[in-house]
């Protein structure tokens, strides 16, 4: 795996430090909560990615159907 950067909210930033850093920092729900909204807006950017570049139709479809159920998009608004 390459290396790579991540950016975050400078916000979230803030209460990651003061998690690490200060004993007394309770925001531990928030840090959750903003962590995984990272991780899900990277998995989506990845989809898109993989189905903006594959190789085959089939490789493409394939990877367009898994960013269109992330997405939670219906059925019946897909082309």
């Amino acid at each position: 795996m390459q290396n790579r950067n991540v950016q975050i909210p400078y916000e979230l930033f803030l209460q990651l430090l003061q998690y690490f850093l200060m004993d007394n920092y309770d925001g531990e729900e928030k840090i959750r909560l903003g962590l995984e909204q990272k991780l899900d807006a990277m998995v989506n950017r990845e989809m898109y990615s993989k189905f903006k570049t594959a190789p085959t139709e089939e490789e493409r479809e394939k990877f367009r159907q898994e960013y269109l159920d992330r997405k939670g998009i219906q059925e019946s608004f897909r082309w």
